[in-house]
């Protein structure tokens, strides 16, 4: 990794000039720049008021060094948890084919899921159109909730503090609490609380239930919540829809699958392709 880092940042600083290229066509009065949604993109335009604007011109190396940055951070930081997220995601619907039925059924539903083609061409599909999907988001928090891939909370104490439990933490005391108990825990999610039921996810009105992100604690809590959790959602949308409604994934017979002691919760026998 340290050795490539000249290779990234170089990479990243191509796109980077790129998208500010398209970017400044496209505010120009006979530009015809027009480029595709992108998480790049969408951070160098999400500067509008002039404010930021004369900041940035201020100082753009500055502003380029962190577009750099944070596309490095979403590259690395976000590939690993949201990998090991699938692998259980598509495990838990192979053990469970009710849903996985009812996540194909929601993606027909949709106009380009209406319009199967016979071709051997993969349909993918729009991540808007995925955005609108209750039953599949419901999935996906529901597994998310049972394995989250950062099963592990580490905290440290500013200051004297008594927990609401009643035990006494220290200035300086580390606190290490168990994301992946938490999800599995009775009093918090009911007696249920070890099926994989994405229905716990949906209200009575139909939509996704909110729940608090001090209780459903995969991307953590409060202001310290991941800033990728919607590009997490958008991707692992994008593949769930694609290898549900192309193709039918198996575990293969007798292949015992077991969590593995990790900073992230990968599978400790690796799932074989098959």
């Amino acid at each position: 990794m340290e050795g490539n880092r000249p290779l990234h940042s170089g990479c990243i600083a191509e796109s980077i000039a790129e998208k500010k290229k398209l970017r400044s066509l496209k505010n120009h009065k006979d530009g015809g720049g027009k480029e595709k949604a992108n998480l790049l993109s969408s951070y160098i335009n999400d500067d509008d008021d002039e404010e930021q604007q004369d900041s940035h011109r201020q100082g753009s190396t500055e502003f380029d060094k962190f577009l750099r940055d944070t596309a490095i951070n979403f590259i690395f930081a976000g590939r690993d948890t949201t990998g090991a997220a699938l692998i259980w995601f598509f495990w838990l619907i192979c053990n469970n084919p009710v849903v996985e039925s009812n996540i194909l059924e929601e993606l027909r539903s949709t106009p380009l899921g209406k319009q199967r083609s016979s071709s051997n061409d993969l349909t993918i599909f729009d991540p808007e159109e995925l955005s609108k999907l209750v039953y599949l988001h419901a999935a996906l928090c529901e597994s998310l909730r049972l394995f989250p891939p950062l099963p592990f909370h580490h905290q440290a104490a500013l200051r004297h503090e008594v927990l609401p439990s009643g035990h006494r933490v220290e200035a300086g005391t580390k606190i290490l609490s168990s994301l992946y108990s938490r999800g599995r825990m009775e009093r918090i999610w009911g007696m249920d609380c070890l099926e994989f039921r994405p229905e716990r996810w949906i209200s009575e009105e139909g939509r996704v239930r909110h729940e608090p992100s001090c209780k459903f604690m995969s991307f953590g809590s409060g202001r310290r919540t991941c800033l990728g959790k919607e590009v997490a959602f958008t991707q692992m949308k994008a593949v769930v829809a694609a290898m549900v409604y192309n193709f039918q994934v198996q575990v293969l017979q007798g292949h015992v699958v077991e969590p593995k002691l990790s900073v992230i919760l990968h599978m400790k026998n690796e799932w074989p392709e098959g």
